[in-house]
């Protein structure tokens, strides 16, 4: 892995050196930008409409618009003397609960190993995380962005988790139509938390796939193979209409949820170039 942050914790007058490295990983499919005509890829080069010439990295500098076509110029040594003290550590300011955070101030997760001679501090801070049930809320800045981060353990591991501060996250409020007193009908309700309550299970991660990468990572691999490929559309959904009757949907979902699971029927075969070559 690369580290990402170098620094260390502090919670009271503990100092615990660690690494940090991303914990998730980018797994979407990118594609670059081709010219039709030649199959070359498209290049984005910096230019200024004033000058009309291309400029390079050294003649770029920051500026922040202040008014319509106006700004101010900031200069990478005037970032560098206001930057906080969490550039370098992650101060722990609270233990709280996991269930207290709502987790629309979840951003990005990274692990923390530790650094040189801190393995005593750092095992005992994942001791004290695991036998209280507690998480810590801290500052940290990674790449001149400051940010709310909750430290947890996973299995032996402190992990990190970047969160949104408050005024990041935007009132509920600005949500058009909502209802201002949702009315429910109390069968509608009873039917819907037993539905909810069939469906219920422990959470398995494993379960759950990107089937429309897989799809699309099988279809590039048949290009690449020089394959042509069957597209089957799918059926033309049926009309729907306005009112829905919430008691027989509910119903037919009850009783789809108690009833096993369809066997999995056999995927449509790719027809390669090759074979159609050879039946023709």
């Amino acid at each position: 892995m690369h580290t990402v942050w170098k620094g260390a914790i502090s919670f009271g007058l503990v100092h615990v050196p660690v690494k940090m490295f991303t914990a998730t990983e980018d797994k979407d499919i990118h594609f670059r930008s081709l010219h039709k005509e030649c199959g070359m890829p498209i290049s984005y080069a910096k230019t200024c409409r004033h000058c009309d010439k291309e400029v390079v990295p050294e003649d770029i500098v920051k500026g922040f618009e202040y008014e319509k076509g106006k700004y101010v110029i900031v200069k990478e040594e005037e970032l560098e003397s206001i930057k906080p003290e969490s550039a370098k550590t992650i101060h722990i300011l609270d233990f709280v609960d996991l269930t207290d955070i709502d987790p629309i101030y979840f951003q990005k997760a990274y692990y923390l190993s530790p650094d040189m001679a801190g393995g005593g501090a750092y095992s005992l801070l994942v001791e004290a995380i695991r036998k209280t049930g507690k998480i810590g809320i801290a500052k940290i800045a990674i790449r001149s962005k400051s940010s709310l981060a909750a430290i947890r353990v996973v299995e032996n591991c402190l992990c990190l988790e970047t969160m949104f501060f408050p005024d990041e996250i935007r009132s509920v409020s600005q949500v058009p139509n909502l209802p201002e007193q949702p009315a429910v009908n109390e069968k509608e309700l009873t039917m819907a938390t037993m539905l909810v309550e069939q469906l219920s299970e422990p959470f398995q991660p494993d379960k759950y796939t990107d089937d429309y990468r897989k799809a699309l990572l099988e279809l590039i691999e048949h290009k690449i193979a020089g394959e042509s490929v069957d597209i089957v559309s799918a059926p033309a959904a049926e009309a729907r209409t306005n009112v829905i009757d919430l008691m027989a949907a509910l119903q037919a979902s009850l009783e789809a949820a108690k009833s096993p699971p369809p066997a999995e029927q056999p995927k449509r075969k790719r027809t390669s170039k090759k074979t159609k070559d050879n039946v023709s």
